[in-house]
């Protein structure tokens, strides 16, 4: 397998082959919490315009999704996996809509396949590529509103591509670095209104679900995330 790292809007723009598409913090942990709470579809949308324009049509699918990490005008929930723990979505449709990770999938219009990424499953996202095997793989780390690169989604790409490789990798080393460094953000009191500081956590639970989230096409060819179990060994 050829393994590619890039990164940001252009990196999705230009990714090829399997690609996963990285949000740590928030998206595409936020996406597997919500699946885990019985999501029964989420539509991943590029702008706030797109999600409205469902709401509109379908009144009741829930809107989920922030710009500038805030919750979006008129939205049902912002993107913390803490402000969804404890709601259950059985039976809902959520369209969901991010600043960097939902930005990077609209536009990886040349990847033959792609998938969410994100520490939460990355165990489950490493075995689907193993049983796969395709020849190539592009792991595209999005950063902060996908203009610039950020540790949570870099050290995620590295973590898969060494897990990939067989090569070890110190988590908590991570964990700490983010903690002072990129992740301290979430953890700043002045932004806990729409970044409460257990994301941190929730975001960094290595390996909490034995899924992965793929993009597949419904009837009229909107793009949703579709859940694929995998064992976690």
């Amino acid at each position: 397998m050829e393994i590619i790292r890039s990164s940001l809007l252009d990196g999705a723009l230009n990714a090829s082959g399997t690609t996963v598409i990285i949000d740590v913090f928030r998206a595409f942990s936020v996406a597997c919490y919500l699946v885990q709470n019985g999501a029964e579809r989420i539509y991943p949308v590029g702008s706030v315009e797109e999600a409205y324009a469902m709401k509109i049509a379908h009144p009741g699918y829930v809107l989920v999704g922030e710009r500038h990490e805030k919750k979006c005008e008129g939205f049902d929930f912002g993107n913390s996996p803490t402000h969804i723990l404890q709601h259950q979505f059985h039976g809902k449709t959520i369209v969901h809509t991010t600043s960097s990770g939902t930005r990077g999938i609209d536009l990886a219009k040349n990847a033959d396949e792609i998938l969410t990424g994100s520490f939460v499953n990355a165990r489950a996202i490493v075995n689907y590529l193993l049983e796969k095997k395709p020849h190539r793989i592009t792991l595209v780390g999005m950063g902060y509103e996908g203009l610039y690169t950020t540790d949570e989604d870099e050290f995620c790409a590295r973590y898969i591509e060494h897990e990939l490789k067989g090569l070890p990798t110190d988590f908590s080393l991570m964990v700490e670095q983010l903690r002072i460094g990129d992740g301290a953000r979430l953890l700043d009191p002045a932004n806990h209104h729409h970044s409460p500081a257990s994301d941190f956590d929730l975001c960094l639970d290595l390996n909490r679900f034995n899924f992965v989230l793929r993009i597949a096409k419904d009837e009229n060819g909107q793009q949703f995330l579709e859940k694929i179990n995998l064992p976690l060994e």
